[in-house]
């Protein structure tokens, strides 16, 4: 069973992670999670990139109901950075927007690591 949907954790929980890892990615282009919570994560940061590479504005309401604050931006300056230059980077690309590499084994507990980046 994955980590994130292990028993004891609920939907509220792990959305908030998803969405918390989802606005660290597009605002620092790369983070370190476990594995499990890298592969989720990929899941939807593709799927926001496609909102912004619509571009109308009911895209742009959605991808701001899903983003959060981080320490580097907030949730308006990351709406503005997905529409204005990240979208527009992967204007003629079609999907595969992030990668995820593996790191190996976290010393304290051993659990897998993962980097997820922008591509």
């Amino acid at each position: 069973m994955s980590y994130i949907n292990k028993k004891g954790k609920t939907t509220s929980w792990r959305l908030m992670v998803i969405r918390q890892q989802v606005s660290d990615v597009l605002a620092y282009g790369k983070i370190i999670t476990t594995l499990t919570k890298a592969k989720e994560t990929k899941r939807h940061v593709d799927k926001i990139i496609t909102l912004g590479k619509k571009g109308t504005l009911a895209a742009r309401r959605q991808a701001a109901s899903i983003l959060l604050n981080t320490t580097v931006a907030t949730k308006d300056e990351l709406v503005k950075k997905l529409f204005d230059d990240i979208a527009k980077k992967y204007k003629t690309r079609n999907g595969g927007y992030t990668r995820v590499l593996k790191l190996g084994k976290r010393q304290g507990d051993n659990t897998e690591e993962a980097i997820i980046e922008l591509v």
